[in-house]
């Protein structure tokens, strides 16, 4: 939540953890950061970063790989008769009729919409995801934008039909924590909040930053919710306190939360309506605007990244494009600070697991052995069992 949310922040920087090791060699240190309020000129020092794929918010009923390309097959699956719109998604549909009847509108011609999403829509099944999809078809202006708005409408219903979700009729309500208790959720919190008074939240969460590759608002929501649970502080302090967070999604997410007080806000799985969705999706990236400076924080990322003590991945499928987002590659870079890592390879091959394990060496030093990447684990595991290395405290 680099939120102060303000988009290309940078971080704040800590003090040294009591018994700490010093780096190895001194490294300085978005995508989205939203900062809250950053600091000038603050230097990238962490003492954990979270690297955050699909699978971290699986654990709270997000949709992943196959679930999430067949939801947005089913979304454009757009045909029209006698004029009327059959079948797909008619919100997306009103997008299109907006789209290319507005002045000065890259999409004229609402048939070429139509032919993308039906590509898209048929490509599904062979794709390995609709980022792939959407980057093999980088120069295809209407795959990208159809492709936008499909991810922007699936992710917003997934988080209405997540279990972190609080029913908007009454202010007091708030998330269901029972059933979210035994997710990494719950699990980084304790860790989070552990020996940690209230006066001492400003210090911990600036030790702490999050990439996170997902487009929804998961984490955020359940912080701000969780913070105000926890230590029975106000939703203005929760949101005050979240502004001292690191966090970066580097292909942007599907609109800021109300709380982050930033224009265009879009609730935690609302129902937008044509307007908003256009909107909205003009704010997701590209694999190619992801790693462009002058549209992410790429460098912002980087850094974060470069100056970790720890790097913790969850639910990371370990993609070579996102891989080459968070680490330099030109062998002149300085050396990271990172002591260990930790992640998760649920569902991966004990051949892709040796790879993955010996890239994140080659790219981090850490040692061999403190590279820690299990294939057995889910994110909530991976927690459990490496709880006093990830320690805050």
């Amino acid at each position: 939540m680099h939120q102060q949310l303000t988009i290309g922040c940078t971080a704040t920087d800590f003090p040294p953890l009591r018994g700490s090791k010093p780096a190895r060699e001194p490294g300085v240190g978005h995508s989205e950061c939203q900062r809250i309020h950053p600091r000038e000129g603050a230097m990238h020092m962490k003492s954990l970063v979270l690297v955050l794929g699909a699978g971290a918010s699986k654990e709270v009923n997000l949709p992943v790989g196959g679930e999430l390309k067949q939801r947005i097959a089913e979304l454009l699956d757009i045909r029209f008769h006698a004029g009327s719109q059959r079948s797909g998604d008619h919100l997306i549909g009103e997008a299109f009729r907006l789209a290319t009847a507005a002045p000065n509108e890259e999409h004229g011609d609402i048939n070429l919409l139509l032919h993308a999403s039906g590509m898209i829509r048929d490509a599904m099944p062979q794709a390995k995801s609709i980022d792939n999809f959407i980057n093999v078809h980088r120069t295809n202006k209407d795959i990208a934008f159809c492709g936008k708005l499909a991810i922007v409408r699936s992710i917003l219903q997934a988080e209405a039909k997540s279990n972190l979700l609080v029913d908007s009729s009454n202010i007091h309500n708030k998330i269901n924590f029972v059933a979210i208790k035994n997710t990494w959720f719950t699990e980084f919190f304790q860790l989070l909040t552990e020996n940690c008074q209230r006066d001492d939240l400003r210090l911990r969460l600036q030790q702490v930053a999050v990439v996170s590759f997902n487009y929804d608002r998961c984490f955020e929501h359940y912080l701000y919710f969780a913070l105000q649970n926890y230590f029975g502080i106000s939703a203005e302090e929760a949101a005050d306190l979240l502004a001292l967070l690191e966090v970066h999604h580097p292909y942007g997410k599907v609109g800021e939360l109300p709380w982050m007080h930033q224009s265009g806000a879009v609730k935690f799985g609302a129902i937008p309506n044509a307007e908003q969705l256009l909107s909205v999706s003009k704010q997701l990236r590209t694999f190619a605007e992801g790693t462009d400076p002058s549209t992410s924080d790429i460098e912002s990322i980087r850094a974060a990244v470069l100056g970790a003590q720890r790097l913790i991945f969850l639910g990371f499928a370990f993609h070579r494009l996102n891989l080459e987002l968070l680490f330099l590659n030109t062998g002149s870079e300085p050396r990271a600070r990172t002591e260990s890592v930790f992640a998760t390879a649920l569902g991966l091959s004990y051949s892709d697991i040796d790879h993955i394990r010996l890239e994140l060496v080659a790219k981090t030093g850490v040692l061999h052995d403190k590279t820690n990447v299990q294939g057995n684990l889910t994110c909530a595991s991976l927690f459990h069992e490496y709880k006093r290395g990830m320690s805050l405290t």
